[in-house]
C-alpha cells in the first residue's frame, strides 16, 4: 500500500495523517518543530484511546493505526512516499520553498498535494520542475470527522494525477468534489455571504447578532448562526480568509471584509478560543437574547440565503464546479441544511432574481448584482434540477 507523507503536525496535518493511517497506509508526519511533533504524537495516542474507550474502534485497531504513524524531523524520510500532502502555514513563499525542496527528495511518480484553502495551486506547482504532478487536496477541519474533500487541479496538473488522487481519497471514505483553482475553491467562496451579509445587516442596525443567529438557525435550519460560527472558527481566521478572497478577486465588492470583524480581531476578541468575540464566553456572562420576531427573522433569512444562492449560481455559471458538487460541498463541507441550488428551485428562480434586483435597486452596489445564470434561467423558465 502507498506510503503517505504529511508536512505539518498541527490539527489539520495530524488529522489527515489519522485518516490515511486508519485507511491502512503507513504515514510519515514531518514537522521542523520537535515539540510540535511530540504534541501531535501524544494527541493521536489520546484520540485513538478515546475512540477505543467509546467502542468506535477496538484496541487492536487503535494500536495498529498508531503503529503505522511515524513522526519525523527530517524531510529526507519521504523518499519512498507515493503521495505527500502539505498542511502548513498559508504563506505562498513558504509553501513554494517546501515544494521545491520536496521535489529533490521524492520519487518521480510521487504526487505532491497542498491542503491550502485559499492560495493558488498553480503558483505552488510553478515552484516544481514537474508541476504536472501537483494538485490541491483540501480537507476540512477536523479531517477525521468531516466527509468532504475538495480536489483542486492546477492548470498544469496531469488529468491522470487528478483521477488517481480522487480514487485514493474516495478509498479513505471521503466524499470528493472537483473544484477549479480559483480563490476559496467551492466552500470558502460560496460561504462568504453567510458571514459578510450577516455582518452588513448588523452594521446597518436591522438586527443584533443574537437575532440574526436565531433567524438563521431556528427559521433557516442552519446548524450555527453566522456570529456563533465566526466565534467558533476564530475571527482572526475568518477575517483573514475573507480578506484573502477579496484581494484575490481583484477587490470584487461581493467579498468585501467588514470593519466590525477587523476591529474585533485587532482587539483580540477572537471568539471561543480567546473567551470573547461577538459573544462573551466567560463564566456567568450575560449575552444578548434574540428578538423572536418572525417577520424580521424571515427578512434576515431571505437576504442572507439569496446572497448564498447567488454566489452558488455564479460558481456554477463560471464553471468553478458542477451543480452536484456545489450542493454536495455546501451540505457536507459546512453542514448547510440543503444544497443551495436545490434551495433556489424551491424558492423559485424568478423569486431569487427579484430579491437580488430589489437589493441592487436599494443599494446601487455591485455587491448585489444578480448572477447572469439566475437571470437567464428565470427568463427561460428553467430550474437547476428540472424535476430530478
Amino acid at each position: 500500500m502507498m506510503k503517505i507523507g504529511i508536512i505539518g503536525s498541527g490539527s489539520m496535518g495530524a488529522g489527515i495523517a489519522q485518516v490515511a493511517a486508519t485507511a491502512g497506509h503507513e504515514v510519515l508526519v514531518f514537522d521542523s518543530n520537535p515539540a510540535a511533533l511530540e504534541r501531535a504524537q501524544a494527541n493521536l495516542l489520546a484520540t485513538l484511546n478515546k475512540l477505543a474507550e467509546k467502542g468506535k474502534i477496538d484496541d487492536r485497531t487503535a494500536k495498529a493505526i498508531f503503529g503505522r504513524t511515524y513522526f519525523v524531523g527530517d524531510l529526507s524520510a519521504f523518499g519512498e512516499c507515493g503521495l505527500v500532502i502539505e498542511a502548513i502555514v498559508e504563506d505562498l513563499a513558504v509553501k513554494k520553498s517546501v515544494f521545491a525542496q520536496l521535489e529533490t527528495i521524492v520519487g518521480a511518480d510521487c504526487l505532491l498535494a497542498t491542503n491550502t484553502s485559499s492560495l493558488s495551486v498553480a503558483a505552488i506547482a510553478a515552484a516544481c520542475r514537474k508541476p504536472e504532478r501537483v494538485l490541491g487536496i483540501h480537507f476540512f477541519n477536523p479531517a477525521p470527522l468531516m466527509q468532504l474533500v475538495e480536489v483542486v487541479p492546477a492548470v498544469q496538473t496531469n488529468p491522470a494525477v487528478i483521477a488517481q488522487a480522487k480514487l485514493l481519497i474516495k478509498s479513505w471514505g471521503k466524499l470528493v468534489v472537483l473544484a477549479k483553482d480559483t480563490p476559496g475553491f467551492i466552500v470558502n467562496r460560496v460561504a462568504r455571504p453567510y458571514y459578510g451579509e450577516a455582518l452588513r445587516i448588523f452594521e446597518e442596525g436591522i438586527a443584533d447578532i443574537a437575532t440574526i443567529d436565531w433567524a438563521m438557525t431556528m427559521l433557516g435550519g442552519f446548524r450555527m448562526g453566522p456570529f456563533t460560527l465566526m466565534d467558533f472558527i476564530g475571527n482572526d481566521v475568518n477575517y483573514t480568509v475573507t480578506e484573502m478572497v477579496f484581494q484575490s478577486f481583484f477587490f470584487d465588492p461581493r467579498y468585501k471584509p467588514s470593519f466590525t470583524q477587523k476591529r474585533l480581531t485587532e482587539a483580540g476578541w477572537l471568539g471561543k478560543k480567546s473567551g470573547r468575540g461577538y459573544y462573551d464566553y466567560s463564566q456567568n456572562a450575560a449575552n444578548p437574547q434574540p428578538v423572536m420576531d418572525e417577520i424580521l427573522g424571515k427578512k434576515i433569512l431571505q437576504r442572507i440565503l439569496v446572497m448564498l444562492i447567488n454566489e452558488a449560481a455564479d460558481a456554477c455559471y463560471l464553471r468553478i464546479a458542477s451543480r452536484d458538487d456545489i450542493d454536495l460541498a455546501m451540505t457536507k463541507g459546512v453542514n448547510y441544511p440543503k444544497g443551495l441550488l436545490r434551495w433556489a428551485d424551491e424558492i423559485g428562480i424568478e423569486n431569487c432574481v427579484k430579491m437580488m434586483d430589489d437589493l441592487y435597486r436599494e443599494y446601487l452596489e455591485d455587491r448585489y448584482r444578480c448572477s447572469p445564470l439566475l437571470r437567464r434561467m428565470a427568463e427561460a423558465g428553467k430550474t437547476f434540477y428540472d424535476g430530478k
